[in-house]
């Protein structure tokens, strides 16, 4: 063989090796570990076109690439939303409010508040065939305009009875509230639940599998409260701890279906020591991929009480910073995937959209990557 017909021989393989290579096709996105970081600004169905498209352009503008809306009623204004969210370029976790009342049969009766707290629909009571084919529509809408979701949240705080009418709210506050799961009032009932939610949240999935934009969006299960027991006692309202909630969702194998857990964290102003430790015994379930699921806190939020012009955010500030270096030691152990501060604007003790600007606690909230000390 000559020397010309060597390299040509040599030149040939190198090319049908780098062809090759140029077939594998991408990885697969849900294989893909990416942390996020982004801000909460739910219910803007409530909200004019104009009004939404004024929030969410403040959103983009501010440096923000995530954002947490609401597929809540009116269904139509929520998808609207979501098309301005995705023009922008922001990401969206959908969060589905099972709260809707056309998720349930018409003579479901909610659960009663007493006046103190909205009534709320029984878990027990939600139509899965109705759930399906609402879902369904929304979705098939939302995949006709090209909209990609990027991760999924079906249901909110179900472990508390604000959200979950199958939980008792007590007429008279001041008793005690259950503890575990064995002292919950109607065991029988929020057993049903619970099995209706793990049914819905195989409905999400498949519903997504169907879409052609959505087909790889992340299912991450309900956002669960972190309301303490004293509070609970104190609202008189049945609550369970996420750690023991999530045990009863992974007895009904909710670890097939989805990638990863919801968590709220209300830590309230600690120093630094008092706010790592809140956090590490609050998400002390939470594990990497190959162990269990990892975390994502759909909510979080530290108050500022002060509403003058201009702000003052620095107390706020570092604890927000403590809170955001907790985070980052877990994303880097893959306990981890996502945090989004809550709120915007809505919530004046919470929201980092203060004085027509974000707050310089709301800029260390959505700070993509490490934040330090300062």
């Amino acid at each position: 063989m000559t020397v010309a017909v060597q390299v040509r021989a040599i030149l040939a393989c190198a090319l049908a090796v780098l062809w090759a290579f140029a077939q594998v096709p991408p990885a697969d996105a849900r294989d893909v570990a990416t942390d996020r970081i982004g801000v909460n600004r739910v219910n803007l169905a409530w909200l004019s076109r104009a009004d939404q498209e004024r929030i969410l352009k403040e959103i983009a503008a501010s440096g923000i690439t995530h954002v947490r809306l609401s597929l809540s009623r009116p269904v139509d204004k929520s998808i609207d939303a979501l098309e301005i969210a995705d023009r922008l370029g922001l990401k969206v976790l959908l969060e589905i409010q099972l709260g809707n009342k056309d998720y349930y049969p018409p003579g479901a009766r909610p659960r009663t508040g007493f006046g103190r707290i909205w009534d709320v629909q029984r878990l027990s009571d939600l139509d899965l065939d109705l759930y399906r084919s609402q879902l369904r529509s929304a979705l098939r809408r939302i995949d006709d305009m090209g909209i990609r979701i990027d991760a999924v949240e079906p249901g909110n705080e179900i472990n508390y009875s604000a959200y979950n009418g199958d939980l008792v709210v007590y007429e008279k506050p001041g008793r005690r509230t259950p503890r575990n799961v064995s002292e919950v009032a109607d065991r029988t009932a929020f057993g049903r639940g619970l099995d209706a939610y793990v049914g819905a949240v195989r409905i999400t999935r498949e519903e997504l599998q169907a879409t052609v934009h959505s087909r790889e969006a992340l299912l991450i299960s309900a956002g669960l409260s972190d309301v303490g027991t004293s509070e609970a006692d104190s609202r008189g309202m049945e609550r369970l701890d996420p750690g023991e909630f999530i045990s009863l969702l992974r007895e009904r194998n909710i670890d097939a279906l989805v990638d990863g857990y919801g968590i709220h964290l209300y830590p309230g102003r600690k120093d630094d020591a008092a706010l790592a430790r809140y956090v590490g015994t609050l998400l002390d379930f939470c594990r990497p991929e190959g162990e269990g699921k990892p975390c994502w806190v759909t909510e979080w939020g530290i108050a500022n009480t002060a509403f003058s012009c201009p702000l003052d955010d620095r107390a706020r500030e570092v604890a927000v910073r403590a809170v955001r270096r907790s985070f980052d030691e877990l994303m880097d152990e893959g306990r981890l995937r996502a945090a989004f501060y809550y709120d915007w604007d809505t919530q004046a003790v919470y929201s980092v959209w203060r004085c027509g600007t974000l707050s310089p606690a709301g800029v260390a909230a959505t700070k993509t990557g490490k934040v330090d000390a300062k």
